[in-house]
């Protein structure tokens, strides 16, 4: 992998030759050679295992497995407990993300900053997701899935941050186009493995768990993570606990790219999560669909093609004609669209049709805001903290989501007021894209 890597002298400026050895490599040199597509398929792969063991549960297990636990005439217990155990879990990764990211700045190990945390992450969502099958109560429920959603939050955290320290900015479209395609594969995949295949709550749970392990090996192999030096782990100062909090805050005043950034995030990802967590709901009370969970997987399958395709070409697209913002603003459209499309004519087809936009909007917005995220973390040497920041602005939304979305359902007495809240959420996050000035 050593013609994959790409490293600098001291300063960052003169680019290290394939056959440099690994002590001229630098952590903090800005990545000047493109990585290969063997290295993005090993990338895609540790992705495609995160999302099944974070999305699925959120989709159709957790769901389940809690309207069983809740037995009760009113569907609206079960609803809104379940947006509770997700809220309580993303609480505590909330507070993680940024800590997480500013620890694996700081780790120095023969192994690298980001793989031990990529590892660490993996393994315990794994024994997360093992032991949630077995819970029959909600304290274990949502024990197991902070425990769950805490591993996701250190695999992804290191995972993005391991994009900035390693692929030039001329490939981040292409190379984000390949986190958004196996999240729609992830979701596909894994309902099917979970209702068709293994049929049980906690053999689902188990497949999921295996799959975020063995999907991640590839990648944590062919990884070059270039460990600190000492003069490099002196710049960030000493590893305490008053170190990693103070160094958490970003100010938006000196940094307002990144500010604004991290707004429209948290906006386009909460109108997609408080309108796709409900969607179970939706087509079971609502739409009353006859199979709701085949239906489920029959827009997935629809939503899937449409995410594949749109990440990966448009996420390159915008790689060739350098622009970002634009097609942020086009993303978080489509989805808006989709959520009213819903809001003001709920039917089984619009629900197909909301499926494409859907697709064709998160697609593009997962490939090309996570590019244009990395272009605006305020130095190299804090990449994993503030890539923790920004990642606060997905998990959050997706954790809170199930909370809000149920909340919406009780408020307004029924579906049409959730979707309308994640179409204008949509909307203002797109408009708000266009305040970035560094990043075309």
């Amino acid at each position: 992998m050593g013609r994959d890597d790409a490293r600098g002298d001291a300063d960052g400026r003169h680019p290290v030759t394939a056959d440099a050895t690994p002590a001229t490599l630098t952590a903090y040199a800005e990545p000047t050679r493109p990585v290969r597509a063997g290295w993005i398929a090993a990338f895609a792969g540790v992705w495609l295992g995160l999302w099944m063991a974070q999305l699925v549960p959120v989709q159709v297990l957790l769901p389940l497995q809690i309207a069983a636990q809740h037995a009760s005439d009113d569907w609206l217990v079960s609803l809104l407990t379940y947006g509770l155990v997700s809220a309580v879990a993303g609480t505590f990764v909330v507070i993680a993300y940024p800590i997480v990211g500013a620890l694996s700045d700081r780790t120095r190990s023969r192994f690298g900053r980001r793989r031990p945390w990529i590892l660490g992450g993996v393994v315990l969502a794994a024994v997360g997701l093992a032991l949630l099958g077995v819970q029959t109560e909600s304290l274990g429920t949502v024990t197991m899935w902070t425990a769950v959603m805490m591993g996701f939050c250190m695999a992804s955290a290191a995972l993005t941050a391991v994009m900035a320290d390693r692929v030039p900015a001329g490939q981040r479209g292409l190379v984000s186009g390949w986190i958004s395609a196996p999240n729609a594969i992830g979701i596909l995949l894994g309902i099917v493995l979970v209702t068709a295949v293994f049929t049980t709550t906690a053999l689902g749970y188990l497949a999921l768990a295996v799959c975020c392990v063995g999907l991640a090996v590839p990648f944590l192999l062919v990884l070059r993570d270039v460990p600190l030096t000492t003069s490099e782990a002196a710049l960030l100062g000493p590893l305490t606990v008053r170190t990693i909090l103070s160094s958490i805050w970003v100010d938006p005043r000196r940094h307002p790219d990144f500010a604004w950034t991290v707004a429209s995030r948290v906006l386009i990802n909460l109108g997609n999560a408080i309108a796709t967590t409900m969607l179970l709901y939706f087509f079971t009370f609502a739409l009353r669909v006859a199979d709701p969970t085949g239906f489920l997987v029959f827009t997935t399958v629809i939503y899937m093609v449409v995410t594949i395709v749109a990440s990966v070409a448009l996420g390159k697209l915008s790689d060739v004609v350098q622009r970002r913002r634009v097609f942020v603003l086009a993303s978080g459209v489509a989805q808006a669209v989709s959520a009213l499309l819903l809001a003001v004519a709920p039917a089984e087809s619009t629900a197909v049709i909301g499926a494409v936009l859907l697709g064709l909007g998160q697609g593009c917005f997962f490939a090309v805001d996570q590019a244009l995220a990395t272009q605006v973390l305020p130095s190299a040497e804090t990449r994993g903290k503030d890539v923790g920041i920004m990642n606060i602005a997905l998990a959050g939304p997706q954790a809170f989501g199930p909370l809000l979305g149920a909340g919406a359902v009780v408020l307004f007495g029924g579906f049409s007021g959730l979707f309308l809240a994640s179409g204008l959420a949509g909307l203002l996050g797109s408009v708000i894209i266009m305040r970035v000035r560094s990043v075309r």
